[in-house]
């Protein structure tokens, strides 16, 4: 007997919350609404004001304020240790919050390895274990010095970085050059060849880049993302649109400074590697973010950074504080040869750029991403609907044309994660759990709710 039968008319239902429910009663022909709803996480109580009197959406419209008006642009490189903050001569940046050599993951560690041998500080990867785990390196996050890694996130002093020099407001953030996907230092992964090649992009990509930023003058990375938004990125793990219009950007001046052979050989580079952007939309999206910090009584997330073992967040009115997780698996599509055994937990600074308005916020900009990362076109469509619950506002240079050119969701809000349940949801490239073997495969995954109920717990408090 179908449920029309039963109660004799027809039946018109609003399901609230799980989507088996509706199923069940549309297979029955009942005509359902659904309701997506989720109970507010556990220790949800309304947010307004601080004790001191801050009322908290104004201080959030202040933040997003700032971050919607920073025009992030490219202003030149250096090395490491001349140009990054506080960078130690024996100091080696990683990704995500505060971690021990003791703790770190196994691509994390593979990483370190490589970067101590690359420096000369060991002749063998053996040696590099033993003087990581001797306390001769200090370890510390990249966010920690105005700077963004991918997957392990390795800065060490004599690597190049790029200047990025958020226009509106004076600061200044920084990221490697990108080294490709495969067997690279990022994933893990070292030896002669990954050696070789960061050793190239040292002394041969590093200083052409250099004199062809030089002459072009400074590049306005707000821009160029927001134009690769309307060709199909989405700023994470789709760049090709935003590496295609950097090319055009530079090659002219490139080849005007650099001889034939150098110039050839960085223009087939960058032109083979569509991830070539993304360290750029990483620090940029980390120059928009920096001037939030700080703001009294707002709950805007200003980073979202995982280091392999530790996911972590933090909040604009408790700049100085990491809220943690475990880091979560990912849910994946893998490499020929690989599966999610093979899998470490979620890692990288990467995430920076859904803190900012794009990567996940921003995949109905990027239906082509699903063959990347899994799902379907009406899923990159839905992801970003879904985060426009748990965000303040909307940004108005990063636009969609599927949505009739909405904003991205830009100000992931911990009360309205709280409220709605719903988490911050990142695509990610994933690492082999095991030290020096790289890449496996891409996937999606969600923000740990423990972080959000830590930082949520310490808002609370001062409301108190």
């Amino acid at each position: 007997m179908a449920i029309n039968d039963l109660f004799r008319q027809p039946i018109r239902a609003i399901n609230v919350g799980l989507e088996a429910f509706r199923e069940s009663l549309a297979s029955q022909g009942a005509e359902v609404v659904q309701v997506d709803w989720r109970p507010p996480l556990s220790g949800f109580v309304a947010l307004t004001r601080t004790a001191s009197g801050i009322d908290i959406d104004a201080a959030n419209a202040e933040a997003l304020g700032r971050i919607i008006r920073g025009r992030p642009l490219l202003v030149g490189m250096g090395l490491a240790r001349r140009v990054v903050p506080g960078m130690g001569a024996r100091m080696i940046l990683h990704a995500g919050p505060p971690i021990t050599w003791e703790r770190m993951c196994g691509p994390q560690r593979g990483a370190v390895m490589g970067a101590i041998v690359y420096e000369g500080w060991a002749d063998t990867y053996e040696g590099a274990a033993e003087m990581a785990a001797s306390g001769a390196i200090a370890f510390e996050p990249c966010h920690h010095h105005h700077t963004v890694g991918p997957m392990a996130g390795i800065v060490s002093p004599s690597m190049p970085v790029f200047v990025i020099r958020n226009e509106t407001f004076g600061n200044t953030s920084f990221a490697t050059q990108n080294e490709g996907l495969g067997r690279v230092l990022r994933y893990g992964a070292y030896g002669d060849d990954v050696l070789a090649h960061l050793r190239w992009m040292r002394d041969d990509l590093y200083p052409a880049l250099r004199r062809t930023i030089a002459k072009t003058g400074p590049i306005d990375l707000r821009s160029l993302t927001a134009q690769a938004l309307h060709m199909g990125d989405e700023g994470h793990n789709r760049n090709r649109a935003a590496t295609s219009l950097l090319i055009r950007q530079l090659a002219p001046a490139l080849l005007r400074t650099s001889t034939k052979r150098v110039a050839e050989s960085v223009l087939r580079f960058i032109d083979s590697n569509d991830h070539f952007y993304l360290n750029l939309s990483m620090a940029a999206a980390k120059s928009m973010l920096e001037p939030a910090e700080g703001i009294e009584g707002s709950s805007l997330v200003t980073v979202m950074a995982r280091n392999g073992t530790d996911f972590g967040i933090r909040v604009a009115a408790l700049p100085a504080q990491w809220f943690t997780a475990p880091a979560p698996i990912v849910d994946g599509m893998w490499l020929p040869g690989f599966s999610a055994s093979d899998a470490n937990p979620d890692i990288g600074d990467s995430s920076i750029t859904e803190t900012a308005g794009i990567g996940g916020f921003a995949m109905a900009a990027s239906p082509a991403i699903v063959r990347f990362v899994g799902g379907t076109a009406k899923l990159a469509l839905n992801v970003t609907r879904e985060m426009a619950e748990i965000t303040a506002g909307r940004h108005e240079a990063f636009t969609i044309p599927a949505l009739d050119f909405q904003g991205t969701p830009l100000g992931i809000d911990v009360r309205k994660v709280m409220l709605s349940g719903v988490l911050p949801l990142i695509n990610t490239g994933i690492a082999h759990k095991d030290p020096g073997i790289g890449m496996v495969g891409a996937g999606l995954v969600r923000a740990p709710r423990a972080c959000f109920e830590q930082a949520f717990a310490a808002l609370r408090a001062l409301c108190e």
